[in-house]
């Protein structure tokens, strides 16, 4: 039995990685069972209680499968918005400050809200939550190609939207997590975290491209409203599944407030494995976050790229396909298993790799070291998210997961700041090297204090 949750088919290997100060009691015989009526195979899997999860245990669930694919249609979807209206408002406004608020006003609400959201989550049915983010983002789609129809678009409306925009991502996040915890049980919940990240980089990667193409194609107007089609597979699944966020757990739905926050807060402090889950994730946005991306222009030109043209569209693209190229390679193997360690690990070669790409000249190592940074910051993030999912109480696992996404999405856009701002008065390279650098010690510093929390409970534990 997992000594973490007190689920008996949980995986051996996070158990004998998580800290004993993570470890709850374990439920008394005669608990009901938390695997809802019905549910093919449980959370066990084929293999039965114990057994481990088959390789792409996610796809083969036939009620998880469906939500993967929409989510990736709509993860593309929220892509193609932002080429597309991103090339008008340059067009229209020629704002630099407008592109800025873009990065802003896309992650801050992710800081502010994902624990409020994250309660929104715990207490009512996800599937509502998450139908609500795909509306908002189908009506912020729909406004657009308006006011492009109408060529009357002014710059607080699009500052509006833009922030509408943001508001639904991080609406989502929370109420996801939990849906996929349902889908599969505790045992599969590594595969479907790792093929969900998995499918939405391939939802960022063809975001792009069917972007542009709908932009060349039908032009912003045409294209914009064509995109809201995008998201409504993901919408009207979630009109068919019987999962709510909630069946596989039997508990009081906790009221939203300050003051439950404010519990979940502390319990999360007092938890050492929780806390260096969040700092791992925080850690990676804030340093490096998104900043590769928005910075590539500067680094191509230094690697002899820096024409629009394959070379460099190949470096924008590397990062992207390291994370799914990574996430099925994982999930293929089974190399690497949700635990501490993992993750800290995984960060560390992010850091390292973001390092190197700062300092090389070679368009050949540039490139490898795109690809490797992409497969470890998507194991990064999988197993945290993982390893945060299986630690928090089943009542609170929504606000916990809300404050795990105010971290790991939230501080991104902090690498506006630690590589955007400080490269404008350092240089891009120096400015990428130092908060690569910092990454690694924040990561080392991490690892040791969950790694302290573990021997520190362990004489307690053997008493």
């Amino acid at each position: 039995m997992c000594a973490a949750c007190g689920v008996p088919t949980h995986l051996a290997d996070l158990d004998a990685a998580l800290p004993t100060e993570a470890q709850p009691t374990a439920p008394a015989a005669g608990a009901p069972s938390s695997t809802p009526a019905g549910d093919p195979g449980g959370s066990s899997g084929p293999g039965g209680p114990g057994a481990p999860a088959p390789k792409f245990a996610a796809l083969r669930n036939r009620d998880c499968r469906p939500y993967l694919f929409g989510a990736a249609l709509a993860m593309m979807a929220d892509n193609i918005e932002h080429v597309i209206t991103y090339w008008v408002l340059w067009q229209t406004f020629h704002s630099p400050a407008l592109t800025g608020f873009q990065v802003i006003s896309h992650w801050v609400p992710f800081l502010l809200l994902s624990m409020w959201f994250g309660s929104l989550a715990d207490r009512y049915d996800c599937r509502r939550i998450i139908q609500a983010a795909q509306c908002l983002f189908m009506a912020v789609s729909v406004t657009w190609g308006v006011l492009f129809l109408t060529d009357s678009l002014h710059m607080w409306e699009a500052c509006v939207l833009l922030v509408l925009h943001g508001l639904a991502g991080s609406l989502w996040g929370p109420g996801e997590q939990l849906m996929l915890h349902d889908f599969v049980g505790p045992s599969e919940l590594p595969s479907a975290v790792r093929l969900n990240a998995t499918f939405r980089s391939l939802g960022v990667l063809f975001g792009p491209v069917v972007g542009s193409a709908l932009l060349l194609g039908l032009g912003p107007t045409a294209g914009i409203f064509a995109n809201v089609a995008f998201y409504i597979p993901l919408t009207l699944f979630l009109f068919r599944t019987k999962f709510t966020g909630h069946t596989r757990d039997h508990h009081a739905r906790p009221r939203v407030g300050v003051l439950e926050s404010l519990r979940v807060l502390r319990e999360i402090g007092a938890n050492r494995t929780l806390v260096s889950m969040i700092i791992l994730g925080g850690l990676g946005s804030f340093f490096v976050g998104s900043s590769l991306q928005s910075s590539m222009p500067i680094f191509a030109h230094a690697l002899g790229a820096g024409s629009a043209g394959t070379a460099y569209g190949v470096l924008l693209f590397a990062n992207g396909a390291g994370g799914v190229v990574g996430g099925i390679v994982l999930e293929a193997t089974g190399w690497v298993k949700p635990h501490v360690p993992a993750a800290v690990i995984s960060t560390a070669i992010y850091g390292l790799t973001s390092l190197f790409f700062a300092l090389t000249a070679s368009y050949p190592l540039a490139l490898a070291l795109l690809l490797v940074g992409g497969v470890a910051n998507l194991a990064s993030m999988s197993i945290g998210q993982t390893v945060v999912q299986l630690i928090a109480p089943a009542a609170d696992r929504g606000r916990v997961l809300g404050v795990y996404g105010m971290s790991a999405n939230g501080l991104r856009a902090g690498s506006g700041f630690t590589v955007g701002l400080l490269g404008a008065a350092i240089g891009v390279h120096a400015s990428l090297g130092f908060s690569a650098t910092a990454l690694c010690v924040g990561t080392a510093a991490a690892g040791l204090h969950a790694l302290r929390g573990h021997r520190r409970a362990a004489p307690a534990d053997a008493a």
